[in-house]
This record gives C-alpha cells, sequence and structure tokens, in this order.
C-alpha cells in the first residue's frame, strides 16, 4: 500500500503530510500530476499502476486567504487497485485521513510528514 497526500493548513502552505513511503515525494508526485490541468480543482488520472486524485476539502475548509483547501493524492498498490473514479477514490481515500486533517487543518505549523 502507498499513500502520498499533499495539501495546506488554515495558516501553512503545501506539504506532503504523507510520503508513500518514498525518500522524494516530490517525485512521484510530479510523476503523475504533471500530465493534468494544474487549475482543475478535482482530478482522477491513472498511469499503470498508480492513481492520482485531486478534490476540494470536503468540509469546505478555507485557507487563510479564504481559498478552499485542495488534497492531492497519489495512490498505488492495494490503495489504487479498483479505484476507476474521482468519487470512487475519494470514498475510499478520505475516511482513511479525515480525523488526521482535522487535528493538523488549524495549527500554527504543519506537521512532520509521515510515511
Amino acid at each position: 500500500m502507498s499513500l502520498l497526500w499533499a495539501t495546506r493548513g488554515r495558516t501553512w502552505g503545501f506539504r506532503f503530510l504523507r510520503s508513500g513511503g518514498t525518500e522524494d515525494p516530490l517525485l512521484a508526485y510530479d510523476e503523475l500530476f504533471d500530465a493534468v490541468d494544474g487549475q482543475q480543482p478535482e482530478v482522477f488520472h491513472r498511469l499503470g499502476d498508480r492513481v492520482a486524485l485531486r478534490f476540494p476539502d470536503p468540509e469546505r475548509r478555507t485557507d487563510a486567504a479564504g481559498r478552499i483547501i485542495p488534497h492531492e493524492f497519489v495512490l498505488s498498490g492495494a490503495e489504487a487497485d479498483g479505484v476507476t473514479s474521482l468519487a470512487e477514490g475519494r470514498a475510499r481515500i478520505w475516511p482513511l485521513v479525515a480525523a488526521e486533517y482535522a487535528q493538523v487543518w488549524g495549527t500554527a505549523e504543519p506537521p512532520a510528514g509521515r510515511e
């Protein structure tokens, strides 16, 4: 299983909250997200056995500038198996990270990323 997760908080900018078990999460992230429109608020993109997902925060939380916070994921392994749409990916992944994000969204400093 591999779950890479990039997002931002109320006052801190984009961070990888989960690295997907890789030393350089930016490389894996760029491989999938460079192929999609960066302006689209919602993305589903499959590349081989990996899936890129982007969707707005389901709770409609915003950053200090009032922008709705996006969540971006790269799924591989068991996490990507059978994911064939954005709705399916969101339904599978968001419950895994919702409580974690609720705890860190309003913190002044970004949390340390985890594997």
